[in-house]
């Protein structure tokens, strides 16, 4: 045979071997079959899963004379910053879709005077502090509305507007006072509402009686129901009520939110959360009618708090951050529903200039502080104590 058809063979030969192999190696791959596609979910599935947002609330901002004297500014009244007061909780408030704040006290004039209690006339720089922190609205209807009259909700609601936060329970005229806050958050529209219990003895103006929204189960249902029509998908209620200085809900907190929690309409609930203020500490959340009720965060900012005694009562700086991850409905005009309920424990720190601690994140960097445990464990124990945990309740960080 010749040398040179002898050559071209073994090529061929070698060849048709790597063919072979290539060809092997294929058919293995190939026996496992072509990767599938995922199951396509349910409409309704898909909807559920991708149809989420979380809402977080705080309870009371406060601000006494101390805290606005730590905030600085110059002898004209000028230059307060309270954005170092809330650091400390702006990683779990700007982390939320939607943030919601209760601001209790009015602002003064630019400049000043600036006043603690009695009459609260705070700095208009906390609401720059609040918009820094990640809130995008803040309640304002309380029994401090109107410690300087309709004046002072003017400059309140202007200096809100004026950094971007959003408000609800106050107003600068009955049509402002007849349209809820429609807030955005993450696919969803929700609708603020709030109201004071009352005004500490301050008459509402008598040409503007719509100047701040007070407690009416009638009036609040009517409200939840508008703001149903002009498109909220979650109706939340912040309501300013029961009594200074008791953990456990007062005979008005009990039956306000059996009868809110009970409205219907078709079938659907006609409000969808509770979030209370004022009692200046922490109390119970609990699941009423199938509704989450907060009856009272207690005081997010305040200063040494004095329960009728010549010593700060602590439990007036401890409060609760209330967060719940909302899931879309199954199918168009469903609930909306809470899919997970949580409670994070917070605490104004006197000793370290009025700073806002979230209890929790600081106990993992100094697990042995004392001061921090005994707050974190007292807030837990009144968080829970009407049995929410059964319900799914969970303390988190």
């Amino acid at each position: 045979m010749p040398v040179g058809m002898g050559s071209v063979t073994r090529i061929q030969r070698l060849a048709a071997l790597a063919a072979l192999i290539v060809l092997a190696a294929g058919c293995g791959t190939r026996s496992a079959g072509p990767a599938r596609p995922p199951a396509p979910a349910t409409p309704g599935a898909a909807r559920a899963s991708a149809a989420t947002f979380t809402l977080l609330a705080t309870g009371d901002v406060l601000p006494h004379n101390e805290i606005i004297q730590r905030s600085g500014g110059d002898a004209h009244g000028h230059g307060h910053d309270f954005r170092a007061m809330f650091a400390g909780v702006k990683p779990v408030v700007s982390g939320a879709d939607l943030a919601i704040c209760h601001m209790e006290t009015i602002y003064g004039r630019d400049g000043g005077p600036f006043t603690g209690y009695p009459s609260f006339k705070s700095p208009p720089e906390v609401a720059a502090a609040l918009k820094d922190a990640g809130y995008d609205s803040c309640s304002t209807a309380s029994n401090h509305t109107l410690d300087d009259g309709a004046d002072g909700v003017r400059r309140t609601l202007g200096a809100m507007d004026a950094v971007g936060l959003r408000h609800a329970g106050s107003a600068r005229s009955a049509a402002e006072s007849g349209r809820p806050a429609l807030l955005r958050a993450g696919p969803a529209k929700v609708a603020q509402l709030s109201y004071t219990y009352g005004t500490n003895g301050i008459p509402l103006p008598g040409k503007a009686p719509w100047t701040v929204n007070l407690i009416d189960a009638k009036k609040i249902i009517a409200d939840a129901r508008a703001a149903r029509r002009a498109g909220a998908d979650v109706v939340v209620v912040s309501v300013h009520w029961g009594t200074e200085w008791q953990p456990e809900p007062d005979e008005q907190q009990r039956t306000v939110a059996r009868t809110l929690t009970a409205s219907r309409t078709a079938g659907r609930p006609d409000i969808d959360l509770i979030l209370g203020t004022h009692a200046h500490v922490p109390q119970a959340y609990e699941k009423v009618n199938g509704t989450w009720v907060v009856y009272g965060m207690g005081d997010q900012l305040a200063g040494r708090m004095f329960n009728h005694s010549d010593q700060p009562d602590g439990r007036g700086n401890e409060s609760s951050m209330a967060r719940f991850t909302f899931a879309g409905p199954s199918a168009p005009g469903g609930r909306w529903t809470v899919r997970k309920a949580e409670f994070l424990p917070q605490l104004t720190d006197i000793s370290d200039g009025f700073r806002v601690v979230n209890l929790n994140a600081a106990l993992a960097r100094q697990p042995g502080r004392a001061d921090y445990l005994r707050a974190r464990d007292a807030i837990r124990t009144i968080v829970l104590s009407r049995g929410a945990a059964r319900n799914g309740l969970i303390m988190s960080k």
